[in-house]
This record gives structure tokens, C-alpha cells and sequence, in this order.
């Protein structure tokens, strides 16, 4: 039986890597931070089957004891400060998590198991403002927030511990993903929640920002697999993990709201434009300035190519299918 750590278990990819994990037959360890309400978050109902280990990124002293406790050979970093939106209101915080943080959990396996498999989350948005497309590994960087450059230190070091010391360390690139557990902050759930309760009579109206900001979006279940490819290969190495297709956060909400019953017809343009339900004549989405970033990330699309040929790793869920799985879930939840 192998032992998995788990930073971030709580955690909408935390969870499904969890279950993943137990389905393998891996003793499963997770960290958390102490609270003053205990919250067991997307993992409550399988809280039971999983060890949990009060620490905290920013604290070496308790990521140290967690690795000694749980004698890891597979560490999944999962850990961040992951709103985007938010970095720019906390982007020393967000450093002291993504980046510091990241340095933090790779000093302690080097010191208390040195020989365990480590997986650090990288992501999309240090692709930033794209110098090539589609992306891959070999695109260059350019991060257009705190959180993406917090998030590129994080990905350079776990390189550098791999150079330096020999040790088995991989990153992720993944591009946006997303599922029934994602958080209410991040555009996607925020916008199949607004369907549900619009369609229920629950809300009158969703406010949303960038409407033509693109992203490649798949599924957080297809993608925790990857990471468990990652660390199963015989040599360490950096993936792009993606669905090769980009949809704007516009045709998101149309087929979030068409799951719903509701018909989409746009009028206007900018942050005046207005989401019109086509049935009613009701506006349904309003623009409103306040949601732009301060320095956008336009479009993203990623080229899994390497992660299917050396991983054999395949993607499972389709973009319609997941809005959908997202939309039945939040009409169950408000119904």
C-alpha cells in the first residue's frame, strides 16, 4: 500500500484526487489548516477514509512533520491561494502560499523523504499574455497577475530542486478546469448557480465582467488523473495538461443557461451589453466594470500533445458535458 500527501485536500481537485487515490488502494493523508469552524469542504464525504494533519504552508516546521508523519511516496501540492481575482488584493499573501509555500513542502521531502515522488499544480495562467498558440511546454512565460507570477516561481523551483538535488518533481501546466465542485468565486460556478436559481425563480440577475475572455476548460476529474500519471513515469518531468478547445466565458454562460432552460440573446456591446432571456425579454446577465482584471489574460489554449503520447493520458469529459454536470448539480442544490 503507498502513502499519498495531499496539500489542498479540501479543495475541489484535492477531492477528486482523494477518491482517485482510494480507489487505487493508497493510505491517504491531506493537509488542513486549523479553523475556528470546522469545514471539511469537497472531501466531507469521504473525511472518514482520509488522515488528516493540521499545517499550513506558510509554517516549514509543521510541513516538515506532516512529511515525517505521513512518510509519504507521493506528495501532491495542491495548496494556493487560487483565486486569480483576488491576488491583486492580496499579492503578498498569495506569494507567501504560491510561491514561499512551494519551497516550503520541497525543503521538507527533502529532508524527511527525500525519495518521495512530488507533484506541484503549475498552471495556464503563467502563460499570461501568450507569446505562442497554442501552448505548450516549450512556450515562453508571461504572467499577467500576482497569482500567475507567484505561480511561476513555484514552477521554477520544483524544476530546481529536480536539477539540483535529484529529486523526482514534476509540474503540471493545467489549463482551466473546472466541475460540480468548484468554488462559488470563480466565473464558471458562479455562472451555472446564477442559471439554476434564475431558472428556479431564486434570482433575478447575474453580473459577470469579461465576456470575451477565452480559456481551454475541461473537466477537474479528467485532469487529477494526469497528475497521477505524472508521478507513475520513470523519469520526472513538466506536462501541459489541456482539451485543446477555447470557449469564451460568453458562450460558457450560453450553454450554462440553455442547460437551464433558458435561451441567451445578447443586445449591446462592452459594459453595456445585456443577456437577454430570449422567452421572456427579461434581463438575465448585466456587464459591470468592477469584474474586468487590471491586466487581462485574453485567450489560452493549450497543446497536450507530450501528456497523451508519454502519459497516455486522454481526456474523458467534454466541455457540453461538464456545464451540464455543473448546471444539474446547482439545480439539485437550490431546488
Amino acid at each position: 500500500m503507498k502513502n499519498a500527501l495531499i496539500t489542498g485536500i479540501t479543495g475541489q481537485d484535492g477531492s477528486y484526487l482523494a477518491e482517485l487515490l482510494l480507489e487505487k488502494g493508497y493510505r491517504v493523508y491531506g493537509l488542513w489548516r486549523r479553523k475556528a469552524k470546522v469545514d471539511f469542504g469537497s472531501i466531507d464525504h469521504i473525511k472518514d477514509r482520509i488522515s488528516l494533519i493540521y499545517g499550513d504552508m506558510t509554517d516549514a516546521v509543521s510541513l516538515i512533520n506532516a512529511v515525517r508523519q505521513s512518510q509519504p511516496d507521493e506528495v501532491y501540492n495542491l495548496a494556493a491561494q487560487s483565486y486569480v481575482a483576488a491576488s491583486w488584493d492580496v499579492p503578498a499573501a498569495t506569494a507567501d502560499v504560491n510561491a514561499v509555500g512551494v519551497t516550503n513542502i520541497l525543503e521538507a521531502v527533502r529532508l524527511a523523504k527525500p525519495d518521495a515522488r512530488f507533484y506541484q499544480a503549475s498552471t495556464s495562467e503563467m502563460f499570461g499574455k501568450v507569446q505562442q498558440t497554442p501552448q505548450n511546454e516549450d512556450t515562453p512565460f508571461y504572467p499577467r497577475s500576482p497569482y500567475g507570477a507567484a505561480k511561476l516561481y513555484g514552477h521554477w523551483i520544483t524544476k530546481n530542486y529536480r536539477e539540483s538535488y535529484g529529486m523526482f518533481t514534476c509540474s503540471g501546466i493545467l489549463f482551466n478546469h473546472e466541475s460540480e465542485r468548484r468554488g462559488l468565486e470563480f466565473v464558471t460556478r458562479k455562472i451555472t448557480d446564477a442559471a439554476a436559481k434564475i431558472s428556479l425563480g431564486k434570482q433575478d440577475c447575474l453580473t459577470l465582467g469579461n465576456l470575451d475572455a477565452a480559456r481551454d476548460w475541461g473537466h477537474s476529474k479528467d485532469y487529477v488523473r494526469a497528475m497521477w500519471l505524472m508521478l507513475q513515469q520513470e523519469k520526472p518531468d513538466d506536462y501541459v495538461v489541456a482539451s485543446r478547445e477555447t470557449r469564451t466565458v460568453r458562450e460558457f454562460a450560453e450553454k450554462a443557461f440553455r442547460c437551464a432552460g433558458i435561451e441567451l440573446q445578447w443586445q449591446g456591446s462592452g459594459i453595456d451589453e445585456t443577456g437577454i432571456d430570449k422567452a421572456t425579454g427579461r434581463t438575465v446577465i448585466r456587464i459591470d466594470s468592477r469584474y474586468f482584471r487590471p491586466a487581462e489574460v485574453d485567450a489560452l489554449l493549450g497543446d497536450p500533445s507530450k501528456a497523451e503520447k508519454v502519459l497516455g493520458w486522454k481526456r474523458e469529459i467534454s466541455f457540453e458535458e461538464m456545464v451540464e454536470r455543473m448546471v444539474k448539480a446547482d439545480l439539485a442544490r437550490n431546488s
